[in-house]
């Protein structure tokens, strides 16, 4: 068997390498050790890439897909007899009908995206569902009982393999939803055709683009003014949390959790204006000190950059260790909860229920410390 991993040069450059990993195991036969040399990677990692493209091949459009694929670029595609009893049809005649719905997979990538801008923007619509039958060679995007697009059956398998929609229903018709990784790759065309057209805003990167989900909302200026402000709702993970819902369909986050953090964050990076911009907020983490050591008189003077820092670090010590923790890196630093999970020692998806906990014991505080009210800045 040969050590080496040949590649398949016939396979769409779009293809997700998960896929092109399966295919050249499973269609051509190539060991997994070979591919692991060629990737440079264990053989582990290619074997749960492997499995994890398997493991999708009970949805139906993956599964026509990769059956296709490994037709047209196995090694015996071209080279395996005909079974005997058989004749080869002439090249006139029309080709017999497959058990298999084989379509051409498209290999342009520019026609994929092109097609991608067109039936995700439909997608990412409240209610909207890509809805595939087993005997139809088109799908079409429903939103209720209304067709708001029509597509190739080819091209919603390219958008299968590449994770931008997922089954939402299963049976003689399918019916599939946009993936979060779908709006992401909406996100990216879209901020590519504004750079072409060059509306694009400072110069932001297309890669960028999926991480920002702009909105609306109601703040305070430096003059004390109220207006309406443009604020990215994805930059803070508390921005991400307030949109998930639970198993019974609530938030995740209320509004009024997400204003105490928000609240807590706005302090710390008022803290930031004044003298001492150099303050070590590290003090204020686990270890720094027990539950109610530091209550300053908040009633007294002195700049808003200092009573800002004093705030903050009132609501710390009332979280206390841990809770505190979780506040101040996912409020304040802006860390991911993976990344506050990790830093911290925790265990994996456990930093979102400690956030929440840690969010109703700060919305407690400032209950109790300003009477529900947010507290004057100044």
């Amino acid at each position: 068997m040969n050590s080496t991993a040949p590649s398949l040069a016939d396979l769409p450059a779009w293809l997700p390498d998960h896929a092109r990993l399966y295919l050249r195991h499973v269609e051509q036969g190539v060991p997994i050790r070979a591919l692991a040399r060629a990737e440079g990677c264990a053989a582990s990692t290619i074997l749960r890439r492997v499995r994890a493209i398997e493991a999708r091949r009970d949805d139906p459009l993956v599964d026509e897909a990769l059956t296709t694929l490994g037709r047209t670029t196995g090694p015996s595609a071209a080279n395996e007899p005909a079974p005997p009893n058989t004749t080869v049809p002439d090249k006139d005649e029309p080709p017999m009908t497959a058990p298999f719905r084989h379509t051409e997979i498209p290999a342009d990538e520019a026609v994929l995206m092109r097609e991608a801008k067109r039936i995700l923007r439909r997608l990412c619509e409240p209610t909207a569902l890509l809805v595939v039958a087993a005997d139809m060679d088109k799908s079409v995007v429903l939103r209720g009982t209304v067709r708001t697009a029509v597509l190739e059956r080819a091209v919603a398998q390219a958008f299968a393999l590449k994770d931008w929609i997922e089954v939402a229903h299963e049976g003689r018709v399918t019916s599939y939803s946009v993936t979060q990784a779908g709006r992401a790759a909406l996100k990216r065309l879209l901020e590519q055709e504004q750079q072409v057209g060059g509306d694009s805003e400072d110069g932001a990167q297309p890669f960028g683009a999926q991480h920002r989900d702009f909105d609306s909302r109601e703040g305070v200026t430096p003059d004390g003014r109220r207006r309406r402000m443009r604020v990215n709702l994805a930059e803070s993970p508390l921005g991400v949390l307030a949109r998930r819902r639970d198993k019974d369909g609530a938030p995740f986050l209320s509004a009024e959790l997400v204003a105490a953090g928000e609240q807590l964050r706005e302090d710390f990076e008022l803290a930031q204006m004044g003298p001492r911009v150099g303050q070590n907020w590290e003090r204020f983490l686990t270890g720094g000190g027990g539950r109610g050591q530091y209550r300053p008189d908040l009633t007294q003077g002195g700049g808003g950059a200092e009573r800002a820092r004093e705030r903050v670090a009132l609501a710390l010590r009332d979280l206390g260790p841990g809770l505190g923790d979780m506040a101040l890196r996912c409020c304040c630093f802006l860390e991911g909860l993976e990344t506050a999970e990790k830093r911290l020692g925790w265990s994996a998806r456990s930093g979102k229920i400690v956030l929440r906990i840690a969010l109703q014991r700060l919305k407690q505080h400032y209950d109790e410390t300003y009477g529900g009210a947010s507290p004057m800045i100044g």
